[in-house]
């Protein structure tokens, strides 16, 4: 598989220790190029749109796939929402990521979705024989309590396709890891983002 390059979305704060893990095993496999770069200098003074052009064609530039890691507090950061939107938007200059979300041991979650076909879930998730399809966003909040809103969006929104992943499922075999992002990178166009909801404008 090629690499990609991939930003990583996170909670700093309580949630560094599994950023470095995540390139440490990168170091040790070579599986896609950092592009991760620290947008939390940006004024929220600005506007949206602003906001937006800066963490888009200053920040993620380039980057093809963004990973957001979900902890306790992630959801409340405007930070990561102000990298998602911007992950999401389809600029003149840098096109939209795909986005690929793994929740943290810390969230205690056990459920997974698989957006992008049945390899995924062959490779992924081998032993899972029954899949749900969920449609209400109760459901998903009370499967992904620790979720960002925006991702819960899209998650709703079928012409999204966004793959919710555990840490445990990727932790033990790069190979899952590995290949989460491929289909994430090929997929990245094939999705209509919702963008509706508002940026956050102060963390919670």
């Amino acid at each position: 598989m090629a690499k990609h390059k991939v930003f990583i979305s996170y909670h700093h704060a309580n949630d560094q220790a599994y950023k470095e893990a995540l390139l440490k095993a990168n170091e040790q496999y070579d599986i896609f190029i950092d592009a991760s770069v620290d947008t939390g200098d940006i004024s929220d003074n600005l506007d949206d749109e602003a906001i937006r052009q800066k963490i888009r064609d200053e920040y993620l530039k380039d980057s093809t796939v963004t990973i957001v890691l979900v902890g306790l507090q992630t959801k409340y950061r405007k930070h990561v929402d102000w990298e998602i939107y911007s992950s999401m938007y389809n600029g003149k200059v840098n096109k939209q990521s795909g986005i690929l979300v793994i929740n943290l041991p810390s969230t205690g979650c056990t459920h997974f979705t698989a957006a992008h076909g049945e390899n995924e879930k062959k490779k992924v998730y081998p032993t899972t024989k029954s899949w749900t399809s969920i449609t209400i966003r109760s459901e998903y909040e009370k499967r992904y309590p620790y979720m960002p809103d925006r991702i819960i969006d899209n998650l709703l929104n079928k012409d999204a396709k966004i793959s919710v992943t555990n840490w445990s499922n990727i932790e033990d075999d790069v190979s899952k890891l590995e290949f989460l992002i491929d289909v994430t990178f090929d997929d990245r166009f094939n999705c209509e983002y919702d963008l509706s909801r508002p940026m956050r404008r102060k963390n919670a």
